[in-house]
């Protein structure tokens, strides 16, 4: 008997199996990968084994003991942590009362003893090796990719013997990956059991030793990591071979300059941003955590107010809000779907229609014939699955979710794209159809400002790469250069470039 074993785990949600006899087995010394599709049942697993949700049918062991997981405080009482993709940061609060929420240390007058939160969370940080992140520091005041960080260190403070990474990685820069990848390893090492969820397969071959492959709601196989290759991995996880993961990279740039950037500053975080995007172009953006990336999109869009000149079309042009942005044809695809690009309660029609209202209303009224053509056009477009339109779209998974996002932003007919890590969390299936939609959105002409996390996104998907450096363009990178040796030299400051 496996140290952790998951048996003919059933769920349904109405009418829709979610789940259909799923089975898990997992040992201590373990990574062990859980792979599949968006909406092939994997958040439902790891849902059930956390105690959000409870199973139809089924049956759990634990180290030899059948247990019954009644909520998510059971889950941790029996050794079991989890690291959610969707972040759950009070950003109010400061990392430490993050970390230690519900656990916070009091004096004799019942009043937090900031001085031994503080020792805490030091402590743990050494631990775990997590360096430049200041304890008192608000946590909305953090980067995506060290508020994820935060995230995990908050499970690991529990002490679980058992670790479940979903899609963890998805939200960190690369440096950091390699410190939750590595860190993986050192837990396994000690005997934990490791669960780690991820859509990225290099990720998958460097640090897992098993995995298990579920399919529509059902388990397909578990296989040994060094028995198979990755394509045969994904051909597994989507009933299909998979050919032409990145599309043809064809240049349909033309010598119209859509966007221009002069000196653009911003605190401390946008140190004199020179760059220019041409019509039909995708401009990679690069380079590690806080380096100015984030601040640069949002300068563009209006969500923050920058100093220095921008350009549009060749005239200078004040963005005053998202709002006036959308009205220049500019948009953007947000950092967070869950806070920044969807209202979650809300039905994926409203939300796909919610930024277009201004073209479907007439006087004061919602023409819902025009809602519906849109809705329609870019639910085919972009081949959203789901079974009601009126469903909400917090019932759709994560890939079908960025879709809805996708599909918002596109609607509003935008010139300038602004796309910020727009792959994270999607598989690869979902991944492919986007590439291909980005190079497509190029070929019609729109200029599109591509920000990844993943380099080879950047090498496969763009006409041109700027890495971000001490917040500002540090190095740039085409043509025959353009590969991710010189990629990643420029994230630590090399000034190679062509």
């Amino acid at each position: 008997m496996a140290d952790l074993e998951l048996k003919n785990i059933s769920k349904h949600f109405g009418g829709i199996a979610a789940l259909q006899n799923v089975s898990l087995a997992c040992n201590r010394g373990e990574v062990h990968a859980l792979l599949g599709e968006n909406g092939a049942g994997k958040s439902t697993l790891i849902k059930i084994l956390s105690g959000a949700h409870q199973a139809d049918s089924g049956e759990i062991s634990l180290f030899g003991k059948t247990v019954k997981i009644k909520n998510p405080s059971n889950a941790i009482e029996q050794g079991i942590g989890t690291v959610y993709q969707e972040l759950s940061i009070i950003p109010e609060l400061t990392v430490s009362e993050n970390i230690f929420i519900g656990r916070i240390p009091t004096n004799r007058f019942g009043r937090f003893n900031d001085e031994k939160l503080y020792e805490m969370t030091k402590a743990l940080f050494e631990k775990y090796d997590v360096k430049d992140i200041d304890p008192n520091a608000k946590a909305g005041t953090l980067s995506l990719s060290k508020r994820q960080m935060i995230e995990i260190l908050r499970v690991l403070s529990k002490e679980p013997e058992i670790i479940i990474l979903d899609e963890a990685t998805s939200a960190l820069m690369e440096n950091m990956v390699e410190w939750l990848l590595s860190l993986a390893r050192k837990l396994a090492d000690q005997g934990k059991i490791v669960i780690f969820i991820s859509h990225r397969m290099a990720e998958i071959t460097s640090s897992c030793d098993k995995i298990t492959i579920l399919r529509n709601g059902e388990t397909v196989c578990e296989i040994d990591v060094k028995e198979i290759n990755m394509d045969e991995v994904v051909a597994l996880m989507l009933g299909r071979k998979i050919e032409g993961y990145y599309p043809e990279l064809v240049s349909h740039v033309k010598d119209e300059k859509v966007l221009e950037v002069k000196n653009l500053t911003y605190g401390r975080r946008l140190n004199g941003v020179d760059l220019h995007l041409k019509k039909g172009e995708v401009l990679g953006i690069g380079g590690l955590a806080g380096q100015g990336q984030n601040e640069l999109l949002l300068a563009l869009y209006g969500v923050i107010k920058a100093k220095g000149e921008i350009l549009l079309n060749g005239k200078p042009s004040k963005i005053k809000s998202p709002e006036d942005g959308l009205k220049k044809g500019i948009a953007l695809v947000p950092e967070e779907r869950a806070t920044e690009g969807l209202l979650l309660d809300f039905s994926i029609g409203h939300n796909i229609s919610l930024a277009s209202m201004r073209k479907l209303v007439s006087g004061p009224f919602l023409s819902k014939k025009k809602e519906k053509k849109i809705v329609e056009e870019y639910i085919k477009l972009l081949q959203i699955k789901s079974v009601d339109l009126q469903s909400a779209v917090t019932n759709l998974s994560g890939g079908n979710q960025q879709k809805v996002v996708l599909a918002k932003i596109l609607a509003t007919e935008p010139s300038l794209l602004l796309m910020h890590d727009i792959t994270r969390g999607i598989d690869v299936g979902t991944k492919k159809e986007v590439f291909a939609l980005v190079r497509k959105l190029a070929q019609q002409g729109n200029a599109i400002l591509y920000f990844s996390t993943d380099c080879d996104e950047l090498v496969n998907m763009c006409d041109r790469v700027l890495v971000m450096f001490d917040g500002k363009v540090g190095a740039t990178f085409e043509g025959e250069n353009m590969i991710k040796e010189n990629i990643v030299g420029a994230y630590i400051g090399e000034t190679i470039s062509s």
